[in-house]
């Protein structure tokens, strides 16, 4: 006989931490309000003397105020983007016509027709039921965190967002943590390796992250050269397999002693019987026919040389047969509904922000200003622009929480220093935001990692267990990210030197 239990106390809700005036940390915003605007006075006086030009100067300007409103300003980081690409329109550094053209780009339409299909696909339960099913084969500890690692890998070329892909993640994760109460370090050890291993999967697809789309644009803008969806696939998805494994099983090594791996384990299929429909039983017939959609639109956007049609096309083109009536996994209006158009608009500020920074020289000017050293050099210049590409994009999470703005920041200036130095702008970009992507060190990092912490519904990890495992991922991908520069993608077909 099963015994059901009910809380008849409500858990008393925790206190809001509230920053107090003398608390901490409280002088941290003043000291980079002044810092700031002393950076803006060492940037007109650049002005004045001829090394910065007027346009130049009224981006990064605007740039600087933007990343302090980023940082420490309780507003909406849309809106700080939007702000601030209106503000570069009104001082005439870029046109009106660049402005309104962004929210137009391709980018904005891959996007909606992407989240269109993602729509469907969740609201049939097919990845939910795919995780479900691989899970079930699992019987150690080790076997399940590297299947659910392998499922989530797949997630990335069905759901285009990070925090889409975490939403998704989290039912099955209770549904595991409700099977697993028993055993507390198991738990923990996939509160961590779930979010880690999707932040981490995300750069095996072009469409992983939004990130992804503003660096292939400003490359392109700068460059004239594309990155198409293959050329990212191949490039990324070795990476994202080695990383998303090796966090996976750093999270096993760090959070269940050697009892725990070696205990093993059962999952019953029962168990994600509330994580959506059609989980259990045959495919459904929307089911299947999401699948063949799937299918279809990646293996299009993997042959675009072959056909010309634009990836933007095709996935829209996915998107009206995967909401078509009485084909599709849901309707177009309930699919609308679940586009962040957030997002979208801060996407395309902040594209609009990153072509300001390049097509005015700021980038230029900037990248000059912190890679200059490395050019004297030599022949070690190439290797140490790489390593400083590196440990400036890794940790840029803590300073800029957005991985889209990280990358609006971070890409025009590495397009624009690399062949300085000798660099492939592509390869430095590929890597700049590969690294950018790393979000693991603060709760608020990333949304995944806000998803899976814990709280009054999520038994996740807490503040201590984050820093006790970025303390050893960090460094690890670090070493992981350069070898791959260095080693592997050349072999690949995208050699660091030009």
């Amino acid at each position: 006989m099963t015994v059901t239990e009910f809380r008849t106390v409500p858990r008393r809700p925790r206190p809001v931490a509230r920053r107090r005036p003398g608390s901490r940390f409280a002088w941290l915003p003043l000291f980079a309000a002044v810092a700031a605007l002393l950076i803006c006075a060492g940037l007109l006086f650049a002005a004045v003397t001829g090394d910065l030009g007027r346009d130049a100067l009224v981006t990064l300007v605007v740039f600087v105020a933007a990343v302090w409103l980023w940082i420490f300003a309780p507003v909406p980081d849309t809106y700080v983007a939007l702000g601030a690409a209106v503000a570069l329109v009104v001082a005439g550094a870029i046109e009106t016509e660049t402005f309104t053209a962004t929210l137009g780009d391709s980018v904005i339409w891959l996007l909606v027709g992407s989240f269109l299909i993602a729509a469907a696909v969740t609201a049939t339960g097919l990845a939910a039921r795919i995780a479900a099913r691989v899970l079930t084969v699992a019987r150690t500890p080790r076997q399940l965190v590297h299947l659910l690692t392998a499922a989530l890998l797949v997630t990335t070329f069905a759901i285009p967002a990070t925090s889409g892909r975490a939403a998704l993640a989290l039912p099955v994760f209770l549904a595991l943590a409700a099977v697993l109460r028993g055993r507390p370090q198991l738990v923990l050890v996939l509160a961590v390796a779930i979010p880690s291993v999707i932040l981490f999967s995300a750069v095996g697809s072009l469409l992983g992250a939004g990130a992804h789309l503003i660096t292939a644009e400003i490359v392109a803008a700068a460059t004239g050269q594309e990155f198409h969806f293959l050329q990212w696939l191949v490039l990324g998805l070795p990476l994202a397999l080695v990383w998303s494994h090796l966090a996976a099983e750093i999270a096993l090594m760090l959070f269940a002693d050697r009892a725990e791996r070696r205990t093993p384990l059962t999952v019953p299929a029962t168990a994600f019987d509330d994580a959506g429909p059609g989980v259990r039983g045959p495919l459904t017939a929307p089911q299947r026919r999401m699948l063949l959609v799937l299918a279809a639109v990646v293996t299009l956007w993997c042959t675009e040389a072959l056909h010309g049609i634009d990836p933007a096309v095709v996935a829209v083109l996915g998107a009206l047969v995967a909401t078509a009536p009485r084909i599709g996994g849901t309707t177009l209006p309930a699919a609308a509904k679940t586009i962040p158009w957030t997002l979208l608009l801060f996407m395309a500020a902040t594209l609009c922000l990153g072509i300001a920074l390049t097509s005015s020289g700021a980038s230029a000017w900037l990248g000059a200003l912190v890679f200059d050293p490395v050019r004297s050099l030599g022949a070690a210049a190439t290797m140490a622009f790489l390593v400083l590409t590196v440990l400036i994009s890794l940790p840029a999470h803590l300073v800029v929480q957005s991985r889209s703005a990280r990358s609006a920041v971070l890409i025009p200036i590495v397009v624009a220093t690399a062949p300085v130095v000798g660099v492939d702008p592509m390869a430095a970009a590929f890597l700049s935001t590969a690294a950018a992507g790393y979000c693991h060190t603060l709760t608020s990092s990333a949304k995944p990692m806000a998803v899976f912490a814990e709280s009054d519904t999520v038994p996740g990890f807490r503040a201590e267990h984050l820093v006790r495992y970025s303390a050893v991922v960090a460094p690890l991908s670090v070493a992981l990210l350069l070898a791959f520069a260095v080693w592997v993608w050349p072999f690949l077909g995208l050699a660091p030197t030009t």
